[in-house]
């Protein structure tokens, strides 16, 4: 199993630094002159030629690469060009916001699905079995953001049972302001998440339900739910854990739109602020973060694997 470990950690190394090159070349690459966007529309050739000096923007790609790279192997990410604050900083005041939303959608969206997965499975071919694949259809059709829309209209305006906008920080105010501003948002951001950890359970769930050791539970006289929820569910979890990890992982990189919706100041509303500003040191920590955040995830997903299957260590 150590092995095992070891071997998946080593791998993730070179995907992470692919990304960093990527995300270097892609932003230097990429045509606009931020030196133009800090000095602002009145600046001279010569303040502008200051800037770049002042940033390294005047000396070669490869060097501005490995000065880059030497800070961020030293945990520095740089600064901002636009606020003037380091970058580590920026993303540690909206991390809390973006981590605790994603959180919660994830476990609100497990709590939903998988019981509703599990009973589409056990009651296969039934209405029950047909209306929970038809609502599964809708969290995948409709966009997150009309579905955020008519929560705000439904929910918050017309009933007023809820804040239209805005975050409440669970440090700082505690757990009853933080769900009342984080429950519409968490419910637009964990609709499309229910709908496939619902049709993922259910798929795994009927391929279990055939095999010979549920016959023989239901021989032995093992209750229903005994049967579903110890024998099956368990032995049906490693796609399903792959889902929700994945889906996780998703939910941190891609909460974009749910905090612009909300106005919610995470990492989704930083990464948009940044890239209309062209601030590259931000844009390339928050990427570097993000991916860093995907491929531990995954790292885990596959750790998990190996303990709830032996065999796949083996392989």
């Amino acid at each position: 199993m150590l092995g095992y470990c070891l071997k998946r950690t080593l791998a993730a190394v070179p995907v992470m630094v692919i990304v960093a090159l990527f995300v270097f070349l892609l932003l230097r690459l990429s045509p606009g002159d931020p030196a133009a966007i800090i000095a602002g529309d009145m600046a001279t050739p010569d303040q502008l030629a200051r800037i770049r000096e002042a940033l390294g923007l005047n000396e070669p790609m490869h060097i501005q690469f490995f000065r880059w790279s030497g800070e961020l192997l030293q945990g520095n990410f740089g600064t901002s060009l636009m606020s003037g604050m380091s970058v580590t900083t920026l993303m540690a005041q909206r991390l809390e916001p973006t981590v605790s939303l994603a959180i919660f959608s994830m476990l609100l969206s497990v709590l939903v699905a998988v019981p509703m997965g599990v009973l589409a499975a056990w009651k296969h071919g039934s209405l029950i079995d047909r209306a929970i694949m038809s609502l599964s259809v809708i969290g995948f059709s409709v966009p997150v953001f009309v579905i955020g829309y008519l929560l705000i209209k439904l929910l918050a305006i017309d009933l007023g049972w809820l804040p239209v906008q805005g975050f409440r920080r669970l440090s700082e105010e505690g757990p009853w302001p933080f769900l009342e501003h984080a429950l519409l948002p968490a419910i637009m951001l964990s609709t499309i998440y229910i709908a496939l950890i619902a049709r993922m359970t259910r798929a795994s769930m009927l391929d279990v339900l055939g095999e010979d050791y549920i016959r023989t539970a239901h021989a032995k006289g093992a209750s229903e739910k005994r049967v579903l929820f110890r024998h099956a569910l368990r032995n049906a979890g490693v796609p399903i854990l792959e889902v929700i990890g994945t889906g996780f992982a998703l939910m941190i990189t891609g909460v974009v739109v749910t905090e612009s919706v909300f106005n919610i100041p995470g990492l989704g509303r930083l990464t948009v602020d940044a890239i209309l500003s062209r601030d590259y040191p931000v844009i390339q920590g928050l990427i570097l973060v993000t991916s860093g955040v995907y491929v531990l995830i995954n790292l885990l997903i596959d750790l998990s694997y190996a303990l709830l299957d032996p065999r796949i260590r083996y392989q």
